[in-house]
């Protein structure tokens, strides 16, 4: 019997996922509610991803090799990529996403516009997975209720994931990403042309950054924050468009979107058959708050494991099997997280803090290594003592800014 595979969410971790086995020849059903969602984000994607996943000039918006970093006391410092090969892309969450799905639907893969409601768990290791949805392919606002029976699962379904709820995959906190596209007169746009903008302070987030982003004819305002009340978001976000007033006049608001994003993996990613990716397993990263690779390149490596394990498809994979990817995962990307999440705790615990981080982030070192490890995904190996005037630069800002004290 050939393996059945259900893909749940239609994002980049579910794309790359239902690419990658459909690929392989495996049946696959990549399961979207929206297929014209534009989730609120940043939509910053690092250089290697464009090579990696082979995405055409179209997708990316602006080739941005200009960052200013702000800090709360308004102390500018410029970022550039001095390379001219290089660049962080801007792209717009619903062009990349519906490339990425009409991909796996080209190779194979079966795309649902549906939502699964609920999910029956087999009693033996032999049964199905038996998938409740809603189909709308209709065009009809209720849906039409249908299941689908399954081997194995693949939860891509974000934040709110349904599959982890299924499984008991355990809770995590979550943040909010809250934008504004804001359409700006052509001579203002022309200052964004390769330009993005960070801004911390406890005006605009108490936990994060906010951002100006470039886009394709507009500009993505916003903020990440660990407060989830309204009120509360509104507040930040009034600070960042005061901070940013004077570039953003005569702009109009087209699109307002919030979204939640995860603070931390899920206790649990891989239970029996079912393996969770992306937002649904908590692969944003702290500090940086990077999502959309590491939700492509989670999809890729889980599918990668099952079409592995499955050989050509003609096996089910096992708990064990999925495992794999996990150990895979952690041992390629756990110090990542690890890094970036200690530099949040360090540079985003108060004001002197992210003074310092600014400040830090003028040295040329720390531009390069931060830029290879962003563009690249790799530690490159400094120098020693490039490495000790990093950390020495570090520590000095640190105290200078009277960031160590309790």
């Amino acid at each position: 019997m050939a393996l059945r595979v259900a893909v749940v969410g239609g994002g980049p971790a579910g794309a790359s996922a239902a690419e990658t086995l459909a690929k392989a020849g495996i049946e696959t059903h990549l399961f979207e509610r929206k297929l014209d969602n534009c989730k609120p984000c940043g939509g910053a994607i690092p250089l290697c991803m464009v090579d990696e996943f082979d995405l055409p000039p179209q997708i990316i918006d602006r080739r941005v090799r200009q960052m200013k970093m702000i800090s709360p006391s308004n102390v500018e410092v410029d970022i550039k990529l001095t390379n001219s090969h290089e660049y962080i892309g801007m792209c717009r969450r619903e062009v990349l996403d519906g490339f990425l799905r009409q991909r796996a639907t080209d190779l194979g893969a079966n795309l649902v516009n549906g939502m699964v409601q609920e999910i029956t768990l087999p009693k033996t290791t032999q049964d199905s997975y038996i998938l409740h949805y809603n189909d709308f392919s209709n065009g009809g606002i209720e849906g039409t209720p249908k299941t689908l029976e399954v081997d194995l699962i693949v939860g891509a379904d974000g934040a709110n994931s349904k599959v982890a709820k299924a499984i008991d995959a355990g809770d995590y906190n979550y943040a909010i990403a809250f934008q504004e596209r804001i359409r700006l007169p052509q001579a203002q746009m022309q200052h964004y042309e390769d330009l993005a903008e960070m801004y911390v302070g406890d005006d605009v987030s108490t936990d994060f950054y906010a951002w100006v982003f470039p886009k394709y004819d507009h500009v993505a305002v916003g903020t990440g924050t660990m407060k989830v009340h309204k009120a509360d978001i509104r507040k930040l976000q009034a600070g960042i468009r005061a901070r940013a007033q004077a570039r953003l006049q005569g702009g109009e608001v087209i699109k307002v979107e919030a979204h939640p994003i995860p603070e931390h993996p899920r206790p649990r990613r891989v239970v029996g058959r079912v393996a969770l990716v992306g937002d649904a397993a908590g692969y944003v990263t702290k500090s940086s708050g990077e999502g959309i690779y590491f939700a492509a390149k989670s999809g890729r490596m889980c599918a990668e494991t099952i079409v592995e394990a499955a050989k050509a498809g003609q096996k089910i994979p096992t708990e064990r099997d999925l495992r794999q990817y996990l150990c895979r995962w952690d041992k390629q990307y756990g110090l990542t997280y690890a890094v970036l999440d200690l530099l949040q705790r360090v540079f985003y615990r108060s004001n002197a803090a992210r003074e310092a981080f600014v400040e830090m982030c003028s040295d040329q070192d720390v531009q390069r290594l931060t830029f290879d490890s962003y563009l690249y995904k790799t530690v490159v190996p400094a120098n020693p003592l490039v490495q000790l005037k990093i950390t020495a630069k570090t520590v000095g800002s640190l105290l200078r800014g009277y960031a160590l004290a309790p």
